[in-house]
């Protein structure tokens, strides 16, 4: 970690974190699990304590730190086995949608209350023909006086079943049949939004807490005020910008779920005897967990190195890429790894290393599936 980050205050601050986690999050995960949503209490007593925006500027109410705080909650989760619980989409993914691009009215509107939990809120880009491939949007908003009519459907959208405040990727000039000088976002803000509704929540293979939904706009009327920004054809742009943090906030959940996950393992392994000798006493377990390591402690150097490049401003879209491709990929063998060195009971959802297998695989795809990195990183070449 570099040597400009208060290393006391981030450990205070990772003191706040583990002790709301182990004793409002942990004691509940399970009956949030098979219910498919979390509380909404709980986003209030997060926010009450800082963990909500934690590097939103404070004069909206934010706690004006940097990624290295975002990064402290991630790796907290992880060590619960619990990701499904989505603070890192509220703090890093949608918030900077809000502080760099809103005008001033719609910061103040928004945000103070993001911050405190009132509001949660989502990022619908998703259709269920465009993924990664998002120029393929074909939701659409037509301005009529001083409202937008929109019209189509969004789909594997976290936060879809529960959230107030969804930024809504839409076409507002359909003749641009590229999509780029097309695209707006507009907010949505679900309980006034007539035309609005929710479809089913998903049944996922993993983060079964972490409810996820389709939504649907049936001639939806929107404020004009609630453009993104107030300037129409920004929405492509504002989206490419923020990518590059999207993927390194992937590739630290990435790298924190593997860590927990080794975690586990090694004291699993220390205490399972078979054939009269400890599991870890035998070399294949031995070499398996040497090469995991080694691959974790280099994939945390590339990460930490990338978030100080986002922090300063100096990470470039095909590093960030590296960095969620290669972080993805090595927690996805090294975590089936780990599911095989603790035999069958690796494979019952009551060991936290079945959890974090399940919940997981989604890193390779969302955010841009790898393959699309490989051909961004390509493209650099």
């Amino acid at each position: 970690m570099p040597a400009n980050i208060d290393q006391g205050e981030l450990d205070l601050f990772r003191a706040t974190v583990h002790r709301f986690l182990s004793e409002e999050v942990a004691p509940n995960a399970d009956a949030w699990r098979a219910r498919g949503y979390i509380d909404r209490d709980l986003w209030r007593k997060a926010g009450s304590l800082g963990l909500l925006c934690a590097s939103v500027p404070e004069e909206y109410g934010g706690g004006g730190g940097s990624f290295w705080h975002e990064a402290v909650i991630i790796e907290e989760l992880a060590r619960i086995a619990f990701p499904d619980f989505s603070i890192p989409l509220q703090n890093v993914i949608l918030a900077p949608y809000f502080v760099q691009y809103a005008t001033e009215e719609q910061k103040r509107r928004w945000l103070p209350r993001m911050v405190r939990g009132d509001l949660v809120a989502a990022l619908a880009m998703s259709e269920p023909g465009a993924g990664s491939d998002v120029r393929a949007i074909r939701t659409h908003a037509r301005r009529d006086g001083d409202e937008y009519v929109v019209n189509g459907q969004k789909t594997f959208i976290t936060h879809g079943h529960t959230a107030d405040l969804i930024c809504l990727a839409v076409k507002t000039d359909t003749s641009d049949d590229n999509g780029v000088r097309g695209f707006s976002l507009l907010v949505i803000e679900t309980e006034t939004t007539p035309g609005f509704r929710r479809g089913r929540r998903l049944d996922k293979v993993g983060l079964k807490a972490q409810d996820t939904a389709e939504l649907f706009f049936d001639d939806a009327r929107v404020p004009a005020g609630n453009l993104l920004g107030g300037v129409e054809g920004r929405g492509f742009y504002q989206l490419m910008e923020q990518l590059a943090k999207e993927r390194i906030n992937i590739a630290m959940q990435a790298l924190a779920l593997t860590e927990a996950a080794l975690t586990e393992t090694i004291a699993y392994v220390k205490q399972r005897m078979i054939f009269g000798k400890r599991l870890m006493d035998f070399q294949n377990t031995r070499m398996v967990l040497a090469e995991a390591k080694t691959a974790a402690s280099v994939t945390r150097t590339f990460v930490e190195s990338c978030i100080e490049k986002l922090v300063t401003g100096t990470l470039d879209p095909e590093t960030a890429a590296m960095a969620k491709w290669w972080a993805t990929d090595k927690q996805c063998e090294i975590i089936d790894d780990c599911v095989q060195l603790h035999g069958g009971y690796g494979y019952m959802l009551e060991y936290p290393v079945a959890r974090m297998w399940t919940d997981g695989r989604i890193q390779k795809i969302w955010g841009g599936s790898n393959e699309l990195m490989k051909d961004l990183i390509a493209r650099a070449l």
